[in-house]
């Protein structure tokens, strides 16, 4: 279920990239947030690492992960997300 590896990360309106806390990706995966049945195949595994099946498009995920991030205020105005697939 779990085949891709991805990597979520702030990127600092100066460029500067960092991982997201699992705390925030932890948040957003909790279904009852995000109510989405797309994003059920997804896993929090550590700080800027998530798995995620095939089902779930990337570009959808970044959207929907940079808002709640947003609206819970972890990013700041100038920051967005970067989401990524990592080589396993």
């Amino acid at each position: 279920m779990f085949e891709r590896l991805l990597s979520i990360r702030r990127v600092s309106g100066d460029g500067v990239r960092e991982a997201c806390p699992q705390r925030w990706i932890d948040n957003f995966a909790m279904r009852n947030f995000t109510n989405d049945a797309v994003f059920d195949d997804t896993l929090p595994v550590g700080d800027g690492l998530m798995e995620a099946g095939h089902r779930v498009p990337l570009d959808r995920l970044a959207t929907a992960m940079e808002d709640w991030f947003r609206r819970k205020g972890y990013l700041k105005p100038d920051d967005r997300l970067e989401v990524t697939e990592q080589a396993r």
